[in-house]
Parts: C-alpha cells; sequence; structure tokens
C-alpha cells in the first residue's frame, strides 16, 4: 500500500470583515424593528419581544470578535438581514467554485505542481451552491485538471472526511495526486435574525493536496491516522434542500437555515471527540504528550478549550492550540484547515499534530501528521 502525505495548503479570504460591534448594532435595530411593529401583541402579552444582542455576549458564548462575508452590506442592513450574492448565468463560473479555485491555486503554487498533475478533484463542504452538476467537477474544469471529480458533505467534519478519502484513494493507487477543497459560503445558510446564533459563522475557502509520498515536494506532511465517527443527532440541522423548495413557509424560512440546541451539542460532542483523539492516539502508540499542536474546528473556543485539556491532560496554550475562531468565526469545513494553514510553519521535522473537526451529524474526523524534512 503507498503512503499518502499532506504536500500543501491554500487559503482564499472574502475581503469584507464584520466585527462583533456592526454585527450588534444591526441585529438589535432589527429587534427594535420587529418590536415595534408588534408592539400591541408584546403589551398584551400575546408573543415575547425580542432582546438585544451584545458583543459581551458573543464574546463569552464563542470566542468570536469578527467574521469575513462575501456581502457585509446586506448582513448589516436591518431591513435585509441576509447576504446579497447576486446569481450567475449558468455560462459563468459560480461563486463557490470560484473562491474554491481560488484557495486551490494557491496550494499548487506551494506545491509546485501544475493542474495537470492532478488526478482527481474533491469538494468537501458544508453549504453546496447547488444539488448538481458536482461543485466538484466545476473547479477541475476551471483548473484545466484530468481524472475525476465530485462532491461531499459531512457538514462541519467535510474537510477531514475529504482529507481520508483522498488518502484512500493514494493508499489504493487510484490517484497519485488529490485536491481537495473546501469553499464554505456559511452566511448564505445563516438567520442573522437569532440572537443565539447570529454571530456565529464566517465565509472562506481553504484547499488541500494529498499526494503519494515519492511523487510530493519536500517538507511534506505525513499522514500517520485518519479516522472518522459518526452519530445521529438533530441538534444541528439545516433542512434547506430541493425537496422542500414549496413548502409553505417558503426558502428562507428559520426551519431552513442554521439551527442548534447549543447546550446539548456542547454536552455531547466534547466527550465524543476527546474518546475518539485518545483512542486514536492509542490506535498509533501516540500519547497527548508527544503532539506539538492541535489543530482543532473553530467553532467554539470553550469546546476547543476541554477537549484540548482532556488530550494534552493540562489547558492548551495558544501555541499548542491555536485559534483563527477570533478573525474568521465558525467557517464549518474550512476551520480547522485555516488553523493548519496559518499555524504550521514552525514545526521542524518529526514534529506531530494532530487536524480535528467536528459538528452536524454528529460527525467527527482526526488527521495525525507529522512534518517531514
Amino acid at each position: 500500500m503507498k503512503n499518502a502525505v499532506i504536500s500543501s495548503t491554500g487559503l482564499w479570504t472574502p475581503p469584507h470583515s464584520i466585527s462583533n460591534e456592526e454585527l450588534v448594532a444591526s441585529y438589535n435595530a432589527w429587534a427594535d424593528n420587529w418590536n415595534r411593529e408588534r408592539d400591541a401583541d408584546i403589551a398584551s402579552g400575546l408573543i415575547e419581544p425580542k432582546t438585544h444582542s451584545s458583543v459581551e455576549f458573543i464574546e463569552k458564548a464563542s470566542g468570536i470578535k469578527s467574521r469575513y462575508v462575501m456581502n457585509k452590506t446586506g448582513v448589516l442592513d436591518p431591513d435585509i438581514m441576509a447576504p446579497r450574492i447576486p446569481e450567475r448565468p449558468n455560462e459563468q463560473i459560480s461563486v463557490m467554485a470560484e473562491i474554491a479555485v481560488n484557495a486551490a491555486r494557491e496550494a499548487l503554487e506551494r506545491a509546485g505542481r501544475k493542474p495537470e498533475d492532478v488526478d482527481a478533484v474533491i469538494c468537501a463542504a458544508s453549504n453546496m451552491q447547488r444539488a448538481y452538476p458536482a461543485m466538484a467537477i466545476e473547479v477541475q474544469q476551471a483548473l484545466g485538471i484530468g481524472g475525476f471529480a465530485f462532491d461531499m458533505n459531512v457538514a462541519c467534519s467535510s474537510a477531514t472526511f475529504g482529507i481520508q478519502t483522498a488518502a484512500d484513494f493514494v493508499r489504493s493507487g487510484s490517484a497519485r495526486s488529490v485536491l481537495m477543497v473546501n469553499p464554505e459560503i456559511c452566511s448564505g445558510h445563516l438567520n442573522f435574525t437569532d440572537r443565539d446564533s447570529h454571530f456565529i459563522f464566517g465565509d472562506v475557502a481553504t484547499a488541500v493536496l494529498v499526494e503519494e509520498e515519492s511523487f510530493a515536494p519536500a517538507g511534506h506532511w505525513k499522514i500517520l491516522g485518519t479516522k472518522l465517527k459518526t452519530e445521529f443527532s438533530n441538534n444541528i440541522r439545516n433542512n434547506f434542500g430541493f425537496l422542500n423548495r414549496a413548502a409553505p413557509e417558503g426558502i428562507g424560512a428559520p426551519d431552513k437555515l442554521f439551527k442548534q440546541e447549543g447546550r446539548k451539542v456542547f454536552k455531547e460532542v466534547v466527550p465524543m471527540v476527546a474518546t475518539m483523539i485518545n483512542e486514536h492516539l492509542d490506535e498509533l502508540g501516540l500519547q497527548g504528550t508527544d503532539l506539538r499542536r492541535l489543530w482543532l474546528h473553530q467553532a467554539n473556543a470553550n469546546m476547543n478549550r476541554l477537549i484540548s485539556t482532556k488530550v494534552l491532560g493540562h489547558e492548551a496554550s495558544a501555541d499548542e492550540s491555536p485559534t483563527v475562531l477570533d478573525t474568521y468565526a465558525n467557517t464549518s469545513s474550512a476551520g480547522s484547515i485555516i488553523a493548519f494553514h496559518k499555524h504550521s510553519e514552525d514545526f521542524v521535522s518529526g514534529d506531530k499534530g494532530l487536524i480535528c473537526s467536528f459538528g452536524a451529524g454528529y460527525s467527527a474526523g482526526t488527521v495525525f501528521v507529522e512534518k517531514t524534512a
């Protein structure tokens, strides 16, 4: 069996950023308007008024301070409260494929690769733009890559599931070089009028190039092991899809956007992921102390703090478990890849780390890597 490695990564960041202060101001203005329009019903006790959000609430609940988005004006307009991204004609590259290509070009350049060197493309993301044709095939065409391409969706764990899938193709000899991309326009699925979640997500695109070891450039990352886990839960859900387009409540109704039972998710996912990581460490003959760094899913600072403590035996420092959550927010499948991309240049040969993601499903994936010379 051939050995699979990570040769490079790529990152594309949208040009627009929204601070917590800006987001809170727009939400509070929307809430005031909503309350004003329903003043009589609120006064009679028929409905509860919308309460204000605050910067303090957001940062305490999540650790998020700002987020990048594809469209800022629509999100911050109290009369819209959603991104406004113009629909493109079918003859033009779709917006998700475009941002995936941007990230992919950086990954290819960093590995010294040309598109013709790549055998397959996987688009692994939570928020696909359409059912078909596959986003991955559009990315494949835009870059001029041969071979095959397909989409996969395992919510926030899509990237780690994508890495294992790419690695399995390499291990089996089905491909020598696989490009895995994670375009995430999460703002399109977020309910910006929900106080408990209006701050969670941001937009971004990442890419990972997984290749056969003998073909990989110097300084690559050996994949020591990958492990995947799923367990069904309704606590994180998004009901949007082509089957409910004609639903009476219509597209954009709260049930067709992101929703979660945050406390339940926290209580159930933290022990599940920590146990999974530790069991995988045992299978590989490693201990938490062997890890130089954890690149965890960027969803919630408090979750990451507890998971890292259960793995390392102590609360992780910023160096041991870096965060990009403060500036990028939750970018779904891309979060752990952003952390890896931005916080791995200081590794030397022999240093080991963990890329880990977890989210709706429930789903979780672990990818243990070792830096080579």
